[in-house]
């Protein structure tokens, strides 16, 4: 009698293909220890590759342009004195091309490899810079500095961005223009008076009780009207506002670079106000102001659309992040994100959340359309409020020194926004110069007229931010003395005054 269990028969109880027995089983635990040992050679050799893996190719920035603003140096060690003159002349060339302001990149090649200098290098040609910034009538503040590491072989070295600035000629000073948008209690008008006051808010709206025009807008807290407030930086990169006591003219002659802040409304109420300042005061940014505890509430989705409507480069603030957690805060920001990555808008967000990070922002923001930078800050406690003063310090302009020029080429043509009648001046026509060159004491022309002329009148004095100006430029906003000029033959938006009257009158 043979043995079931010799004769390969299945013994009562037992499976044929139960797991782990039979043909079967040892088949599939062959197959298991051939895929381990697969994946434990695959580990072996993925940590052979790390361990030989050469190193990165070196970072690289675009190459340097010959227009525009931006300057790469490998490094500015003792120069001869016929070098340095030619240094001096290649920043005063740097420093028209961006009115006012040039950046140079230290320890960068002219093709854009990052180098770096070592830290005895770098301290002389900071100090060679800062002379060549003395020579042109400049100062120099170091935006950054960065570490350049890409070989385990070399020192580190380092690379510096350097901010130079000037104040231009003919007492002009770099002016932007940025519009205040944000639903009603967003902390707009706060917050601007916080940055041009120089005193942190106490919780119940003291800090905008300056910027109000009216007195329901006082007793409400909520704007009605177009109201400008300005905020100065100097040639070292310090803010200049009202803090000391300033006046406006003060402030002006201070500032190298002068930011005006447009505050518009923001109940839907006064929609038909926010429109006309976005549109007739030609604003070079829009701030979007977004209260932290209530989001994308009210009036915000119209405001961003607006913007994005006329081409006005956008960047957003979170405020009153001291009313609730970093949870709700974290959780605006995420709102904020959707939207803006959503097809209508097509925006790349980016959080500021350090001065480096407020550099980097400043810089891309003008050459991508695409970058919308958010901050989040609160205008009790000031917390990040200084990474929005860095980044309005280093916003560049829009437009470069060559723009400037064809603009101030052609026809001089103001547009009358608003009318007043000021005791002992008379008639005074507040605007924006959209092309030309105006200058006190010289002879325009207004119109047209309901009957379709146009009226000769000369302009008697020029205020720019509220101080004496002698010259107006393209693209500045001011308010012109008209002496005794009938007020009842201007009106609204339509004003042209032109200095080549008989050109104007043929057409």
């Amino acid at each position: 009698m043979v043995d079931p269990s010799e004769s390969g028969a299945v013994s009562p109880g037992r499976h044929r293909h139960g797991p782990g027995s039979g043909n079967n089983g040892k088949k599939t635990s062959k197959k298991s220890r051939t895929r381990r040992s697969k994946r434990g050679r695959r580990r072996r050799n993925k940590k052979n590759n790390r361990s030989n893996k050469t190193p990165p190719p070196p970072p690289y920035f675009p190459p340097e342009a010959e227009e525009g603003n931006i300057e790469y140096k490998l490094k500015l060690v003792n120069p001869t004195q016929y070098r340095f003159e030619h240094l001096a002349t290649q920043l005063k060339w740097r420093l028209q091309e961006g009115r006012g302001e040039a950046v140079y990149q230290i320890g960068v090649e002219d093709n854009g490899l990052l180098v770096g200098l070592t830290e005895a290098d770098m301290k002389a040609s900071l100090k060679t810079l800062k002379r060549m910034a003395e020579k042109v009538g400049a100062d120099i503040t170091l935006l950054r500095e960065r570490e350049v590491d890409y070989d385990s072989d070399r020192n580190t070295r380092k690379i510096a961005e350097v901010l130079v600035r000037k104040v231009p000629d003919d007492q002009q000073f770099l002016d932007l223009r940025v519009a205040v948008l944000g639903n009603v209690d967003s902390g707009k008008s706060t917050l601007l008076g916080v940055l041009t006051q120089g005193e942190l808010d106490n919780g119940r709206g003291r800090a905008r009780l300056n910027l109000f025009r009216h007195l329901h807008e006082i007793q409400t807290g909520r704007t009605s009207s177009i109201s400008f407030e300005i905020l100065g930086f100097n040639s070292k990169g310090e803010v200049v506002n009202y803090s000391e006591s300033r006046t406006a003219e003060e402030i002006c002659e201070s500032s190298s670079k002068m930011i005006t802040f447009i505050d518009l409304a923001g109940h839907h109420k006064y929609l038909k106000t926010t429109i006309f300042g976005l549109t007739s005061y030609c604003p070079d940014f829009a701030m979007l102001v977004v209260s932290a505890n209530t989001g994308i509430a009210g009036t915000t989705r119209e405001h961003l659309g607006l913007a994005m409507a006329l081409k006005v480069p956008i960047f957003i603030v979170v405020s009153k992040v001291d009313l609730c957690s970093r949870g709700t805060v974290e959780r605006t920001v995420r709102q904020l994100e959707r939207v803006l990555k959503q097809p209508g808008c097509n925006k790349v967000p980016m959080v500021v959340s350090n001065p480096d990070d407020a550099v980097t922002a400043a810089q891309q923001f003008t050459q991508s359309a695409c970058i919308t930078p958010i901050f989040t800050l609160s205008s009790v406690s000031g917390e990040s409020l200084d990474l929005l003063k860095v980044f309005l310090n280093i916003l560049p302009p829009l437009s470069n020194s060559k723009e400037q020029e064809e603009l101030m080429q052609q026809l001089t043509e103001f547009q009358v926004d608003e009318i007043y009648s000021v005791p002992d001046v008379g008639t005074v026509v507040g605007g924006t110069l959209y092309s030309g060159v105006c200058r006190e004491g010289e002879r325009l022309v207004v119109g047209p007229t309901d009957e379709g002329r146009f009226l000769r009148l000369k302009v008697g004095s020029i205020q720019r931010n509220r101080s004496a100006c002698r010259v107006l430029r393209a693209g500045q906003a001011a308010t012109l003395a008209l002496g005794s000029f009938d007020r009842s033959l201007l009106r609204y938006g339509d004003g042209q005054p032109q200095d080549e009257p008989d050109h104007l009158l043929s057409v």
